[in-house]
């Protein structure tokens, strides 16, 4: 069936355009279930930063998904999953599940994640690119996700998925105010 990829950086409104495509769905017949990454210890369902969430499924790995039964389905923080579950996902669109995904499409260092590449590489049918505002000049040209530790940009060091547990600070930034 069809992919369609919701990506940018942080604070930008992509799970809040998830929440959108999937909330309608729940008046309808149509067989749906969003899933999100074990590794997001921030929430227990997808949230958006305006306050509007949906229950969602935590699983380690994509293919958890493909014992269920829908017809659609939903994964938030897709950057938080590895290479090796693009055969998942490819396993879905083969058997005609329409998916939706939205996640960070960079890291901290402003490189692109590898299974945001891979899932590019299966010809999705949309890609919705969000910028937010960039928290140092005010400007609605974000288009990274700065990780900061004690304030200070981090540039090095760590891997390229960080979970958002308290230990470091997240903000978006654009071309100019991204530190790399």
């Amino acid at each position: 069936m069809d992919l369609t990829l919701i990506l940018g950086p942080m604070k930008g409104g992509k799970t809040y355009e998830l929440i959108s495509f999937f909330a309608p769905l729940s008046y309808t017949n149509i067989k749906y279930c969003l899933y999100q990454s074990a590794r997001n210890v921030r929430d227990s369902f997808i949230e958006s930063r305006n306050g509007v969430q949906l229950k969602a499924k935590k699983i380690a790995r994509l293919s958890e998904i493909l014992d269920d039964d829908v017809e659609v389905v939903g994964i938030d923080e897709i950057h938080m999953f590895e290479e090796a579950d693009v055969p998942a996902i490819e396993t879905l669109l083969r058997r005609g599940v329409r998916v939706v995904a939205s996640g960070l499409d960079t890291d901290y260092q402003g490189k692109l994640f590898i299974i945001i590449a891979k899932l590019i590489e299966l010809c999705p049918r949309t890609i919705n690119y969000h910028r937010a505002v960039c928290e140092l000049c005010r400007k609605p040209d974000a288009v990274y996700t700065q990780i900061l530790k004690t304030g200070e940009p981090v540039i090095a060091g760590l891997p390229p998925v960080v979970p958002d547990d308290g230990s470091f600070t997240y903000r978006p930034a654009c071309r100019s105010c991204f530190v790399k």
